[in-house]
Parts: structure tokens; C-alpha cells; sequence
């Protein structure tokens, strides 16, 4: 095994002269294709298996080695696309003992021509072919996504959930608000929503058709289911902050007493970012939030086209969205005034690409505030627990 990618992997020393066996996975929901290989130079053993089927799995693999005439004993090495199957293969792989990588798919390198033969096949061979690059000491061929563990994927999930409900509350009430558009109407959706409804006019003072009233409360039923689990949820995140006493808890509550950060953005920015990765340098933590530029210069051709928004989508939004929020509860911050000295006068396309300047700079820093507890210069703090109980109150009341 090439001595690169010994430094990834779990193997003994022992096991860097032996044969390696290459293996990617093209995953689709019925059929995985396989593609094998020993090294560059080699056609390539292609195999198809029902897919999710592990016990074939491993049997393929060691026909492959007997195939190929390796010994049982040798290192596995495989990759496969990050993608709807998550990461439950990457972790059955390693409880095999198989090195397997999880590759970014929008770092794989495609042919530029507007019409190019794609199938399963070709792209196994295709990530086969990078596999073998990789191993050969092109670690930049492309992205390898860090796979986090279960507790930690699990901690996502329920400020993910939040964002999804708060998308179908939104949904529903819009979709309320446009059917009594379509009669001339407009009413505030509210709890009282269904008495409101039973008073409604249209224009020559008759009532809304049966149908049309009844699917309105029908609508306004299921925004109430949603609207019922959010609170629910957004109950167990205030107890889980107060009560937490796990680094990623700390996390959350150090970030709170920063003025200006909520117990939604904090939660967020911890589990959805600083609480399981480790980065080495603000490139990485403005990279993977895709706030990075992307200028393009060619010849005599030289251009910005914009931030690359290749990163977590998540953090992009809560980041600008914090941004704006910076500048209004922490206007005396040194970021707020470099933002005023060179964006406010600005016209409102400038301070669109200012704000998203001053996002990648702030999430720069409050990853350096997790790191070495120093705050932004010129940041006022304030007390979490105010902010905890504030928020308790308001559910309570709600």
C-alpha cells in the first residue's frame, strides 16, 4: 500500500507491502455495480449485485481476491458517492475491515463535451480509475467527505426536522392565503382562523362554497399538526441547551452569549458544523461553507463570478442571515464598523456582496471563539441563560 494512503488508513504497517484490492461502488436504488482492480494498468473486474445485500457484498469481495489470485488477508481499499445511501456503508465497510472513502460527487472531474457516454458502469470504472490515482498520491484528484459518526448524525437530525416543518408551515399558510385570494379575501391565519372563516364575505355578501370552505379547514388542520410538532421540538432543543452536558452543549451555550446569536443559529452552527469537524484554517471553515470567491481569469479575461455555494447550504443561509443581524445588535464590533467603512454608502448591490463578505468573516471567527474562547473584538456578550429562559417562556406561552 502506497505509503499516502497508509496515513488514511486503519491497517497495520505490516500491511503496506502486501497487494492491495481496489474496489468502487456505483450505488443506484435496485442494482450496485462494482468495478475491481490491483492497481493502475489492469482491466478492470466488473461485478453487479442486488443492492444493500451485504452478505453479497462481502462475498464478492472475496471472490474478487481468490479472482485475482490475492491473499484472503490482503487490504481492502473502496470508495463510493456521497448520496442518498448516506453513510450506513461506509460503517458497515470499516466494521468489515475495509478502508472506504465517501467522495464528494461534485468533485469528480467529467468530460467536457456536450455529449458524453454515461452509464453505471462507466462511472464504477470511472471512480475506479480515480481510486487508483488517489492511492498513487493524487490527493487533490478530488474531495473525500468526513463522515461523522452516528451520535453525531444523529444530533442533526432535529434541527434539520425544525427547518423541514417550518417549510410546511409556511407552505400551508400560503397556500390558505392564495385559495381566499381567488375570492377577492384576505384574512390573518391565526387560531381563531376557523370562527373567522364561518363570518367571511365574498363580494355580493355570500358565503364560501362548501368545498372551498372545507378544504380550507381542512389546510388549516394540518398546518396546526405542523405547527404542534415544531413546538414540540423547538421545547426538547431549549431543554437539551439547559441541560446538555456534552462538548457540543458547551458549544451551543458559549456561542448563546454572544449578543446577537439565538438559540436556533447557535444550535445550528454547533451540529451542523463546529461540533464534529475539525478544520486546520479559515480557508477550510470559509470553503466548506461555500463562501469562498471564485474569480476566473483567463488570457485576458478576468472576472469574479461569485461565491462558489458549493459548501453546506445550511450554514450559508443561517450566515448571511446572522450577518445582517451582526450589524444591528453588535454595531460598535470591529466587523461592523469594517463593514460600515467600506459597504454602507455603497449602492444595495454592494452591500448584498458586503454582507456576504462579512459572513464568511464572522463564521471565521466564532469558529476561533469555539477554539481559543476569544471573542470577535468589539463583541458584546450577554447571558445564555436569559436567552434559554426567554425562550421557554415564549413556548410556554405559545
Amino acid at each position: 500500500m502506497p505509503a499516502n494512503l497508509r496515513l488514511h488508513s486503519n491497517l497495520p504497517a505490516s500491511c503496506s507491502e502486501q497487494p492491495v484490492l481496489y474496489v468502487s461502488l456505483e450505488l443506484s436504488w435496485s442494482v450496485w455495480k462494482l468495478a475491481f482492480a490491483t492497481g493502475p494498468g489492469v482491466a478492470p473486474r466488473r461485478r453487479e449485485m442486488p443492492a444493500r445485500d451485504v452478505p453479497r457484498l462481502l462475498l464478492e469481495l472475496a471472490e474478487a481476491k481468490r479472482r485475482l489470485r490475492l491473499p484472503a488477508e490482503c487490504p481492502v481499499v473502496s470508495c463510493y458517492e456521497a448520496g442518498r445511501d448516506g453513510f450506513w456503508l461506509h460503517r458497515c465497510l470499516e466494521s468489515h475491515g475495509v478502508q472506504n472513502l465517501v467522495v464528494d460527487s461534485s468533485s469528480i472531474e467529467v468530460n467536457r463535451r456536450q455529449r458524453r457516454a454515461k452509464s453505471d458502469r462507466l462511472d464504477a470504472e470511472k471512480l475506479l480509475s480515480m481510486l487508483l490515482r488517489y492511492a498513487g498520491g493524487e490527493i487533490r484528484v478530488w474531495s473525500v467527505v468526513q463522515v461523522p459518526t452516528l451520535e453525531q448524525e444523529d444530533a442533526r437530525q432535529l434541527h434539520r426536522e425544525l427547518i423541514t416543518l417550518q417549510g410546511q408551515a409556511t407552505e400551508h399558510v400560503n397556500r390558505i392565503k392564495g385559495l381566499l385570494a381567488a375570492c377577492g379575501l384576505e384574512i390573518e391565519v391565526d387560531r381563531h382562523f376557523p370562527k373567522k372563516l364561518k363570518e367571511l364575505r365574498q363580494w355580493n355578501a355570500a358565503s364560501l362554497p362548501d368545498a372551498l370552505r372545507q378544504r380550507l379547514l381542512r389546510e388549516f388542520e394540518r398546518l396546526q399538526v405542523v405547527q404542534r410538532q415544531r413546538r414540540q421540538l423547538e421545547r426538547q432543543r431549549a431543554q437539551q441547551v439547559r441541560t446538555d452536558d456534552a462538548p457540543a452543549g458547551a458549544q451551543v451555550r458559549k456561542l448563546l452569549g454572544l449578543r446577537g446569536i439565538g438559540l436556533g443559529s447557535a444550535w445550528l452552527y454547533v451540529h451542523e458544523f463546529f461540533a464534529w469537524r475539525k478544520f486546520r484554517n479559515r480557508r477550510e471553515v470559509g470553503s466548506l461553507a461555500g463562501l469562498t470567491p471564485t474569480p476566473y481569469s483567463s488570457g485576458s479575461s478576468s472576472r469574479e463570478q461569485g461565491i462558489s455555494k458549493a459548501g453546506n447550504k445550511r450554514m450559508r443561509w443561517m450566515a448571511v442571515e446572522i450577518a445582517w443581524g451582526w450589524l444591528h445588535f453588535q454595531p460598535d464590533s470591529a466587523l461592523s464598523r469594517w463593514f460600515c467603512a467600506r459597504f454602507a454608502r455603497g449602492t444595495s448591490r454592494q452591500r448584498r456582496i458586503g454582507i456576504v463578505a462579512l459572513a464568511r468573516k464572522l463564521l471565521v471567527q466564532l469558529w476561533q471563539y469555539l477554539e481559543t474562547g476569544v471573542p470577535p473584538a468589539g463583541a458584546v456578550l450577554s447571558d445564555w441563560r436569559g436567552k434559554a429562559r426567554l425562550m421557554a417562556g415564549d413556548l410556554t406561552s405559545g
